[in-house]
């Protein structure tokens, strides 16, 4: 675990825990920190400089959301990619989402059509840049936006707590196969299904863009073996 070159600055203002906890998650879930990393909290918390209580609080938090085992009294170690958790995920924003965006179209609203319109073209200049992490970046802004437009921003909150597993196989698929090209196309698409208030063409369209990364479990296991974890319980990973 080497964190030499980030920049992290403690707001002293803010609850340590709190920030520790974001930094963290972060660096996981944007695969800085690979599945299978050692978590020392004695480096933590020099590198931190904190009592070695906030960083503990900040892994349990973590281990709630199923991206850091923790082995008392031994490590904790980054999780692998969880798809059981991933799927899970992908279930309950797949069903916020499609009833969001037919609110939405069914109320169509000038305001969200622009807002929603420089979203995708941001998106689109981080792409031709090759600037991948700002791409990302935008992404969720766009998704954030629908939540907030719906009037639901706690369910985006919810939804972003139960997500880390879910963004790491996307931060893993984003790279392939013209992927990223296909959720700037999609985005599009649902920004204008919204615009002009058609419904039935936004909920297609999200059910489209939120399926292709499980669509595609089998590559990716086939790709990053060692960064996935085996789906041992529960239903099959398969696209809605």
């Amino acid at each position: 675990m080497n964190f030499a070159a980030d920049n992290f600055h403690l707001d002293r203002s803010r609850n340590a825990t709190i920030q520790v906890f974001e930094h963290l998650r972060e660096l996981i879930v944007s695969l800085a920190i690979k599945p299978g990393t050692v978590l020392a909290r004695p480096q933590l918390c020099d590198f931190y400089k904190l009592s070695a209580s906030p960083v503990r609080e900040a892994l349990l938090r973590l281990e709630e959301e199923h991206l850091v085992d923790i082995y008392p009294q031994h490590q904790t170690r980054v999780r692998r990619i969880d798809l059981a958790q991933a799927r899970q995920a992908h279930f309950l924003r797949l069903s916020v989402e499609l009833e969001m965006v037919q609110v939405l179209a069914q109320d169509a609203d000038p305001v969200l059509a622009r807002t929603l319109t420089a979203l995708v073209e941001r998106q689109r200049a981080s792409l031709d840049s090759g600037d991948l992490g700002t791409f990302t970046q935008v992404d969720m802004e766009f998704h954030r936006c629908l939540y907030h437009a719906a009037a639901v921003p706690d369910l985006w909150s919810m939804m972003r707590s139960r997500s880390g597993n879910l963004d790491r196989l996307r931060r893993l698929h984003l790279p392939l196969n013209g992927k990223a090209q296909s959720i700037l196309d999609e985005h599009g698409a649902i920004a204008a299904a919204i615009a002009r208030g058609d419904a039935q063409a936004a909920q297609q369209m999200v059910r489209r863009h939120l399926s292709g990364t499980l669509s595609a479990i089998d590559a990716l296991r086939a790709r990053y073996p060692d960064l996935l974890l085996p789906l041992d319980y529960g239903a099959p990973v398969m696209a809605a």
